[in-house]
């Protein structure tokens, strides 16, 4: 993994390396040549099943970061390309030409998020929101209350749980004080 490493900072630029677990490292590329890095990665490093390509949206810092996960199916290895692009200007390069897959993940990046994708097979069809004509629900200043509100009327006999003090009754039914006694521990 090392050696890959060295040749996306190499030849790439990659930056900002750091191994999350052991067999999967994350690495930052410039937008002009993560195309470029995805596809070294699948030809020439064995990385050559893309397993997601997702986002998230960086609101403060005014971007969007798409992260393609591949897999290394013969060194059992991930590495994570993560690319930072503009979120006023939120288009990126298809990478439709590399995984037949990848189609479907920049449909729905296009719905929910808006980042665009030119050329990629039927990029503006309908994905999940069919008819939606608000600004894409997963950009992080999409009001859900207010668009809630604004859409959904409230029904007569519905009542409001706290989350909290709910899951406590359904998780302790005889004693929801039990709850605060407990400790969270990962490893169990």
């Amino acid at each position: 993994m090392q050696d890959t490493i060295k040749n996306l900072t190499e030849r790439f630029g990659a930056s900002d390396a750091i191994e999350k677990k052991p067999g999967l490292t994350f690495i930052t590329v410039d937008q002009e040549k993560a195309i470029s890095a995805v596809t070294y990665l699948r030809d020439l490093e064995g990385y050559t099943v893309l397993t997601l390509l997702t986002a998230v949206d960086w609101i403060e810092e005014g971007i969007f970061q798409l992260t393609y996960l591949l897999n290394n199916p013969v060194s059992i290895s991930e590495i994570a390309v993560r690319v930072m692009i503009d979120r006023e200007k939120s288009e990126m390069e298809s990478a439709h030409h590399l995984w037949p897959n990848v189609e479907v993940y920049q449909r729905e990046l296009r719905e929910m998020y808006g980042i665009n994708f030119p050329g990629s097979p039927r990029i503006n069809d309908n994905f999940i929101l069919e008819g939606w004509d608000d600004i894409p629900p997963y950009r992080r200043d999409f009001d859900t209350k207010a668009y809630s509100e604004k859409t959904f009327f409230p029904r007569p006999g519905r009542k409001s749980n706290d989350p909290a003090e709910h899951m406590k009754k359904k998780m302790y039914p005889n004693n929801p004080s039990d709850y605060t006694n407990k400790k969270y521990n990962p490893n169990r």
